[in-house]
């Protein structure tokens, strides 16, 4: 069995390895929000909206990022522009621009001559062939993301938990939601590249589904997020490497297992409490 000193020699593993840090750290945070305000179907609706603008760009010839980009922000600002109640009873909206966005980009991958297969990545991810250039993208929208969010925390924060109390205080709610809105499409957009659409979502969505179940205050949750992200992605390519199993659903399985286990373990423990709890006479 290969050694963990032989394997960090390939620099295929080591980019992997720092990609899926700088991907879980970032999706931890951004996560969080989403998750909080329930609008983790926007994730996915924007990152296949974002494939429609993939396949256009990459049948004119121009970079497919630029059109990804263009797709999903301008589906960003436009769902912004909506009440956040609107968007939510627009499910099937949200549904349509999910399918359609992987439609239109197949259609056109498929009207381009000669085949894609780095195309195709964007669609199903392979972190190990993430390259240096990758791992400095995704460096840099980190810091980007987290200096916004940083700086427009308790923004964020009031509009994700209590959006009326927010707007009652008179924090300019549409502007703070349009541009939470347009920090996920910029992770989705960036990511998918890198880690595919599959494993983005996992990442928005399981790390910070977990952290809520164990804690409540929002700075351990925000921390937690990050570690099990971390965790679930370092552990998801050991077993990769090891057990010569695709990255992305070894990383995925590894993290619906997580969740699974902790909300038995929770699921137990509060029926012991209620058993242990002194029970009211009858009468």
């Amino acid at each position: 069995m290969p050694s963990l000193a032989s394997a960090l020699s390939y620099d295929f593993i080591r980019h992997a390895l720092l990609a899926g840090v700088l991907a879980s750290a970032l999706c931890g945070v951004v996560g969080t929000f989403v998750v909080v305000k329930r609008v983790s179907f926007l994730a996915g609706g924007l990152s296949h909206a974002a494939f429609g603008g993939l396949g256009l760009c990459f049948f004119l010839g121009i970079n497919p990022l630029w059109g990804a980009i263009a797709v999903s922000l301008a589906s960003a600002i436009l769902l912004g522009l909506m009440d956040t109640e609107k968007v939510k009873s627009h499910d099937a909206l949200i549904g349509v621009l999910w399918a359609a966005g992987v439609a239109v980009g197949i259609a056109f991958v498929y009207w381009t001559p000669g085949y894609a297969p780095n195309l195709m990545t964007y669609l199903f991810g392979n972190i190990l062939l993430v390259t240096r250039a990758d791992v400095l993208i995704t460096l840099i929208l980190t810091v980007v993301v987290l200096a916004i969010l940083l700086a427009f925390g308790k923004g964020f924060v009031a509009v994700a938990f209590d959006e009326v109390f927010a707007r009652v205080q008179g924090a300019p709610v549409r502007l703070l939601w349009t541009l939470l809105l347009v920090l996920v499409a910029l992770t989705v957009v960036v990511l998918i590249q890198v880690v595919g659409i599959l494993l983005v979502i996992a990442l928005l969505t399981i790390p910070p589904v977990v952290a809520l179940m164990i804690f409540k205050d929002l700075p351990r949750v925000l921390a937690a997020s990050v570690v099990l992200g971390i965790a679930m992605t370092l552990a998801g390519l050991a077993v990769s490497y090891y057990g010569d199993l695709p990255s992305g659903p070894a990383i995925v399985l590894l993290g619906t297992g997580l969740l699974l286990a902790v909300y038995t373990v929770q699921r137990w423990r509060g029926r012991s409490l209620r058993l242990l709890a002194p029970q009211k006479p009858q009468g």
